[in-house]
């Protein structure tokens, strides 16, 4: 049978838009969640005549224990000689996920560094409907497998020598400088409980450097840490939107409500009259159920710090 002029022309853009989806998929899928790259970023926060400070930030692994080709990947970040580690959670992405996770980090054995968790590093992940996030942030799934965090934990702490910050803060001597850092558990699971901070901060000595580390970048925590004194924030969590529009500056998605156009990077945030640097990372991994990433390669950070 002979097709109709006008129904072969009518057909030609659908299949054009056909050929598009498939070969994005394709890239998303197949080729671009393994093009890990390091942004930098250099920021004056530091106090007149100190020495820069290399700050690496990571977040997201969600780690399964067949991703090789990301946990050697990670393993080279050594090579940029950090001074510090900043860890924002989501380690784990599998029951059996630490063990990606020891092979990744163990080069940074020594080099001091400081996590926070992510839900993901206490409750293996479950399919779930990726369209459901242009509703709102992903819900609480009550049916979930625990993970073994308390494993996670020693190797952070006992073997790479890192401070686990959840709902607490420490303080530190890198390169000459007096640095404190606070945290919170996961605001995303209302795990969080930044009152505990404040008392703590006022015991602890005037720092060079005070760092603000949260998984979830929620407007509350971001304005508490500002008003606690924070002198960068950072944060993981969204993804970057894990899926964007090509070269667009905004995410389709942020998982919180972080404004879409700072799910990703370097930005500023603004409290009550003051403002500091915010930093998100994009992450190294996604969930084994959505193995894609698209205008959104996994990433880790670099942060040099430098004087004023």
């Amino acid at each position: 049978m002979t097709r109709h002029p006008l129904a072969t022309a009518a057909l030609a853009p659908l299949g054009v838009a056909g050929a598009a989806a498939v070969g994005a998929a394709v890239w998303g899928v197949g080729v671009e969640r393994y093009l890990f790259t390091v942004r930098y970023h250099a920021l004056r926060v530091l106090p007149k005549g100190a020495d820069p400070l290399r700050v690496l930030h990571v977040s997201d692994a969600h780690m399964a224990p067949w991703q090789h080709r990301k946990q050697e990947w990670i393993s080279r970040l050594a090579e940029l000689s950090p001074d510090l580690v900043v860890n924002t959670g989501d380690n784990l992405g599998h029951r059996d996920g630490l063990t990606g996770i020891r092979s990744a980090f163990a080069s940074l054995r020594g080099v001091p560094g400081l996590a926070v968790h992510g839900s993901n590093d206490y409750q293996e992940p479950s399919p779930r409907n990726p369209l459901r996030y242009f509703l709102g942030p992903s819900g609480h799934q009550p049916e979930h497998k625990h993970l073994d965090v308390e494993a996670l934990d020693r190797f952070l702490t006992d073997d790479l020598g890192w401070s686990i910050l959840d709902d607490t803060a420490v303080s530190l001597e890198v390169k000459g400088l007096r640095v404190t850092a606070f945290g919170v558990n996961d605001a995303h699971r209302n795990w969080d409980h930044p009152e505990l901070l404040p008392p703590l901060l006022e015991r602890m000595d005037a720092a060079d450097l005070t760092l603000g580390v949260m998984h979830a970048p929620y407007r509350r925590t971001l304005d508490t840490f500002t008003d606690l004194g924070a002198d960068v924030l950072i944060a993981g969590h969204t993804h970057g939107g894990q899926v964007r529009v090509p070269f667009s500056r905004k995410a389709l998605v942020s998982n919180c409500d972080l404004p879409l156009d700072q799910a990703r990077g370097l930005s500023e945030w603004t409290h009550d009259g003051r403002t500091v640097p915010l930093n998100v990372s994009a992450g190294l991994g996604h969930s084994i159920y959505a193995p894609v990433r698209f205008a959104c390669r996994p990433e880790a950070t670099m942060l040099t710090l430098l004087p004023r």
